[in-house]
């Protein structure tokens, strides 16, 4: 690392850890355990939570849990991107080492999803549609309720239709990595079929 790299990556380091400070100041004052708005975050996390541990298919709940981690991972990511681009902020964190977004990426958001996908899965209904339904009432009408009661800012212009398609996006991309490791763990149960009947 030369001079210029190593003082250039100090100053990032140091912005970094003032931000960090930033947040923590802000939280003491705006986003505490003495507001509203932290409870409302915290009812996010848990309430969806608490749902699925009551609601999910155990038959199914490997297949289901997959494909959650996949929703949350990849809608933790466009978060992430969003936030760090200045498109979008969270005002209210639930603890402030946290990130802003967490009771959404990590319970709400996935939590939504997996339902969505068991219903389809045990219904037979058709993934694409309801996926489709989902994501407009997240992106048209939960998205711009946060917005409302403050929970959620665009940075500049606002684009509830960006957020609905990245919404897609996510169910879109979950949904095809499921099926893929699916495909995958049957072709292989079906080779080790084929061996044992060869011998």
């Amino acid at each position: 690392m030369n001079k210029n790299q190593f003082e250039l990556i100090e100053k990032i380091r140091k912005a970094e850890v003032q931000q960090s400070e930033r947040w923590v100041n802000y939280w003491n004052d705006y986003s505490n355990f003495h507001t509203w708005q932290f409870w409302v975050v915290l009812a996010m996390l848990i309430i969806p939570l608490i749902a699925l541990l009551l609601f999910i298919d155990r038959r199914k709940i490997f297949q289901l849990g997959f494909y959650g981690y996949g929703v949350h991972i990849f809608f933790a990511f466009t978060d992430v991107i969003g936030v760090s681009r200045g498109w979008w902020i969270y005002p209210y964190k639930l603890l402030p080492g946290l990130p802003a977004n967490f009771a959404l990426d990590a319970s709400f958001v996935p939590v939504s999803y997996i339902l969505l996908y068991q219903y389809t899965l045990n219904k037979n209904k058709n993934y694409y549609i309801w996926l489709l339904l989902l994501c407009l009432v997240f992106g048209f009408f939960i998205k711009p309720i946060l917005q409302g009661i403050g929970l959620f800012r665009f940075g500049g212009k606002e684009n509830f239709f960006l957020l609905f398609i990245l919404y897609i996006a996510v169910g879109l991309i979950s949904k095809w990595i499921t099926d893929v490791f699916l495909f995958l763990s049957k072709s292989n149960k079906w080779s080790l079929l084929h061996r044992k009947t060869r011998m």
